[in-house]
């Protein structure tokens, strides 16, 4: 009786070749790899729903004051309530109501600091790696004198000289952050700008400015994109800073680094009050630190193999 094999070959050969990934997919095959980092896109994506839904999701306006619940212990403790989860302050507000809405100016800020900062610190960046000579020195000079001084004391100068408020923070902070960008783009464009391709467009008569945003800056933007999530990070924590030393959003904005400010007395008194703030500021940075750390992961060709 004769009997019938079944053909040799392996299971991956019957299957036939893998199917190519997308750029979408092979950046999550690399970034979820980085749990941390998930962690961390997850607590930014919560946040940024907490932020954008405050009037619905707060259980009471930001500066809503109950006279009758001053410094109201967290509803596990002694005295709390449920109507305040997480407390009242020093005159009746709801701190939950205002971290939530809190979140929402930190976002913001850190969003308009590191969007301007990017867009400028590119264009100059850009121009010093390009063009070198006398444009490179003027600009890379200006940029280490920049560097030299202490970043918050430069910007609490620059507050202090236009007046303290959350426009003239953010503006502040922008001006800051400008030389990380600025050094970082004109790295990558001194190693792309004597590349076959960039030299090939050249000869085709391509103009500067088509040469530099359009064939050089697309090949420079991994990095900027990581420096780009880490200063988000750095942002939010400079405008506590400011705001906890009375340079930045004034009372009675819900800002976290305000709310510190405004409450530092009762810290042995009323913990809940400088606690909670502190906490949200803290995993915050925290989690944009662990999502830029993914994203190089994820983007560094050299960390792929």
């Amino acid at each position: 009786m004769s009997q019938i094999s079944e053909p040799v070959g392996t299971e991956s050969q019957r299957k036939g070749p893998p199917v190519p990934m997308t750029p979408l997919q092979e950046f999550w095959h690399y970034f979820r790899r980085n749990k941390g980092a998930v962690v961390g896109l997850a607590y930014i994506v919560i946040v940024v729903i907490i932020a954008i839904g405050a009037n619905f999701i707060a259980p009471h306006a930001p500066a809503e004051q109950f006279r009758d619940a001053l410094l109201r212990p967290p509803v596990w403790q002694e005295g709390g309530s449920w109507q305040y989860l997480l407390g009242t302050d020093d005159v009746g507000r709801d701190v939950l109501s205002r971290l939530m809405y809190g979140a929402r100016l930190s976002l913001l800020v850190g969003c308009l600091v590191v969007v301007l900062s990017l867009i400028l610190g590119v264009v100059f960046g850009l121009l010093a790696g390009y063009y070198g000579g006398m444009v490179d020195i003027i600009i890379m000079r200006v940029v280490d004198i920049m560097l030299a001084l202490p970043s918050l004391l430069l910007a609490l100068v620059l507050v202090a000289v236009f007046g303290p408020s959350i426009v003239n923070a953010s503006l502040a902070l922008t001006f800051v952050a400008l030389p990380h960008y600025v050094r970082l783009t004109r790295a990558a464009v001194l190693v792309e700008v004597h590349r076959d391709y960039v030299t090939a467009s050249r000869v085709a008569g391509a103009s500067s400015t088509r040469q530099m945003f359009i064939n050089i800056l697309p090949n420079c933007l991994a990095p900027l994109i990581v420096q780009a999530s880490l200063g988000f990070s750095n942002a939010i924590l400079d405008m506590a800073a400011l705001g906890f030393l009375g340079m930045g959003a004034q009372p009675p904005t819900p800002e976290w680094g305000t709310m510190l400010s405004d409450v530092l007395q009762f810290a042995q008194s009323a913990w809940w009050v400088v606690t909670f703030p502190g906490v949200a500021i803290l995993l915050t940075v925290l989690a944009f630190n662990l999502m830029g750390d993914g994203l190089r992961d994820a983007l560094d060709p050299k960390l792929k193999q």
